[in-house]
Formats: structure tokens, sequence, C-alpha cells
């Protein structure tokens, strides 16, 4: 697991801190560069070179692996000699963050790594700890010294530190800490039980619930647009590169950030509310990156749907709550009664089914469709057979049965009832 910390650095610290974050983006673009450099030399054609350039690589030279890089750090350091004031692992793990992004590019097909430009590489890692760094009400951090620390809340028995991530925000005036523990215990999986509620998310209401409960959508970014645009005119008056141009964009970064925090605490409030609500939770599996290129591309990226649906997983998982996704096609063009085909466009707001007559708001429509999938993909995996006894008794059951046709006279799976 991890958890967040606001730590709060001094002056000397802070540039300590900056200084590391530019070394490490170096040493990142100089083993990118190597990266590239070996894949461009193999690219050339056999009868022929290029008339502009051509990289002279030898052709047994082999491929430049993390272990490969991260062994050359100890020669680079005596070359560089900058480069031992940063922590040894420190450096290593950005190597190893290096690797794990062209692993991720073979496997995507997508997304070569990019050379980081200033203040693009915001993160380092200390990987390991031989003793717990948090004392009280600060952490002590290799090579930094003790930095005060928001402990606001403490690390659970059983549990150690396993690594710890420093972050910085905007601009470099904001830093956190990422701290992993792990413990030896392992958690099983959550199991169907109780009442279950299927959610439709949209930008009309942020979330509809099957029971017909919803939740208007807050719009952030749209609240504050005035006041942002108002900072950022403020910030392009001002001479490129002066201290006056810096501290205007500090204001911008730090609209922004409060942003994001306000959008993701309404997340985390949000997703509490219906694990509170109820033990099972269906959701639609969104295309989220389809999302963010349609004409609503912004109000989408406003309302997050991928980190909300990521937070509520997380919460459930912490809660003790089932929570699965489903397929979000046609949900909406589905009567969730008869399990007809009611075509409606986006203008059209309520739903009603043209085979049974049944009528209710569109959202809360696909809500019940969502659940009715949840409900069957966990028949036909044998979920609901991990229940007690006191399933007969629970909420949710009878709709169960009313979706498989099952205690219903006079009703086939598919039709209205005549």
């Amino acid at each position: 697991m991890n958890y967040t910390y606001r730590i709060y650095p001094n002056v000397v610290q802070q540039t300590e801190l900056r200084s590391w974050l530019e070394t490490c983006r170096g040493v990142y673009n100089y083993a990118l560069r190597e990266l590239k450099d070996w894949i461009a030399s193999r690219k050339c054609s056999v009868d022929r070179c290029s008339l502009e350039k051509e990289y002279i690589i030898p052709a047994d030279e082999p491929f430049p692996s993390y272990h490969r890089q991260q062994n050359n750090l100890p020669k680079a350091k005596k070359q560089f000699p900058h480069l031992g004031k940063v922590h040894s692992q420190v450096l290593q793990t950005t190597i190893r963050r290096l690797h794990d992004t062209w692993e991720a590019f073979q496997k995507r097909g997508h997304g070569f790594p990019r050379f980081k430009k200033f203040g693009q590489f915001k993160s380092f890692v200390f990987p390991q700890f031989k003793n717990n760094p948090i004392n009280g009400f600060t952490i002590k951090l290799p090579k930094i010294g003790e930095v005060p620390i928001n402990l606001h809340r403490p690390i659970p028995d059983g549990f150690k530190v396993k690594q710890v991530r420093v972050l910085s925000r905007v601009r470099g005036t904001q830093w956190y800490v990422v701290v992993t523990i792990e413990s030896d215990i392992s958690v099983p999986d959550v199991p169907v039980h109780g009442r279950a509620i299927g959610i439709d998310l949209g930008l009309q209401r942020f979330l509809t619930a099957s029971d017909g409960s919803f939740q208007k959508r807050p719009q952030f970014f749209k609240s504050m647009q005035r006041k942002l645009k108002l900072l950022q005119r403020r910030a392009a008056r001002k001479q490129k590169g002066s201290q006056n141009w810096e501290k205007a964009q500090i204001e911008v970064a730090r609209m922004h950030h409060r942003i994001a925090n306000r959008r993701k605490d309404f997340h985390l409030k949000t997703a509490h509310q219906l694990c509170d609500r109820a033990p099972t939770i269906f959701a639609e599996d969104l295309n989220v990156k389809g999302l963010t290129r349609g004409m609503l591309r912004t109000d989408c990226v406003d309302a997050a749907f991928g980190q909300f649906l990521s937070l509520t997983e997380w919460v459930c998982w912490k809660r003790g709550v089932y929570f699965a996704k489903v397929n979000p096609n046609g949900t909406s063009q589905t009567c969730p009664n008869c399990l007809a085909t009611a075509s409606k466009g986006l203008e059209v707001r309520e739903h009603h089914c043209p085979e049974c007559g049944y009528r209710t708001h569109r959202d809360r429509a696909a809500a019940e469709m969502v659940l009715h999938r949840g409900q069957e993909n966990v028949v036909s995996q044998g979920l609901w057979g991990t229940e007690t006894a006191c399933q007969v008794g629970l909420s949710g059951v009878y709709d169960l049965d009313k979706w498989r046709g099952a205690g219903i006279p006079n009703r086939e799976t598919g039709k209205p009832a005549l």
C-alpha cells in the first residue's frame, strides 16, 4: 500500500532536492540517448549508408540493458563528480524507470520513451531502508537529513516501510513523499455478498445508481476557469524567465493543483458513500481515452471518470466491498425491464420502452442494466455460490432471480410479461 504525506524541507534541503532531480534527469536522458543510438545504428540499409549521417557503433556492441547501464554508473561518477552527490540507489532506480518504460513500450507497441525537459522530472525513489525512516513528525532521507512531515495517519502495526518516493509539485514549491508499506499477511479476494447496485456515469449526472439515487457533477475546472484565466493572463504579460514571471507561473500551478485536489476529494467521498450503500458494486468498463477525444472532451477530462473508477476500486478493496466492471456497450439502449432494444439519442433523457412500457430516467435505466449484466457475470462464474444460507433473505437476490427468469410466472427471459 502507498501512503502520501506532505513534507516541509527547509531552503537548503529544497535546493538539494531540486539538484537531485536535475541530476536524475540528466542520467535518464543520457541512458535514453545510448538506447536510441544503439537502435538507430541497426536501422541503416545493408548495402549503402546515408548521405547525411550514420551511427558508427560496432556490430558486436551488446544492447544497453539495465544491468549494463547500471554497472557503468561507477565509471560515470569518476568522469562526472557531481553524480556522487546523489544517493547511488536513486540513480539505479532512475535507470530502472527508463527500462520499465521501454519494456512497457515493447508490450503495447506505442509510447516510446521521451527525453525529459527541464522541470519534467518530478520524482525519485529511495528503494530500500534498513530501519523505519519515520520518527515522530520527521522522516530521515539518506544524504538529505531529517525533514518535517505531516503524519496525518500513522503507519499501521505490522507494516514496515519498503520504499519512499519523493515528489515535487507546484513547480518545486510543494513536496510530498509516497511511502510504500508492506506486510507478510495475505488478503483474500472479496466475495460477492449482500445487496448489489449498478452505477452509471455521465455528464448531466455524475453518478446514477440503480436504486434511483444520483449525484450531481461538480464542474471543478469551469468553476475556477475565470480565476485561472486571469492568472494565466498575468503570467503572459511578464518577461519570460524573470522572477515575476516565475512567481506568476507558480500561482497558475497552485490553481491547477487546487482543482485536482478538489476533484480527487470528491471522488474519494463519493466512493465511500457507495460503499456505505451496498457491499456489491458494478460499474461500466468505460473507454476513458476515447471519451477524452470527442466533442465533449473538456467535460470528460474535468469529470475524470478513469480516476473515479480507479479510486472506487481501491476503496472497495480496502473496505471489503466487491467491485466489478461490465461491458458498457448498449446499456442506455436496452430496456432493463424486458431486455428489449429501445434506441434513443443523447437529447432524450427519459427511457420509455416500446415493448413493455417501462418508464424511468435514462441514466437510471442504464444503471439497472449495468446491475443486470454484473449479476449475470457473477452467476455465470459461479460466484454467488460463495454466499451462506443467509443469502435468501438478502436484498438484491430477488432481482437476481428476476433476471434469470426464475419464480416469475408468465415471463420468459428477454420478453415482456403478458
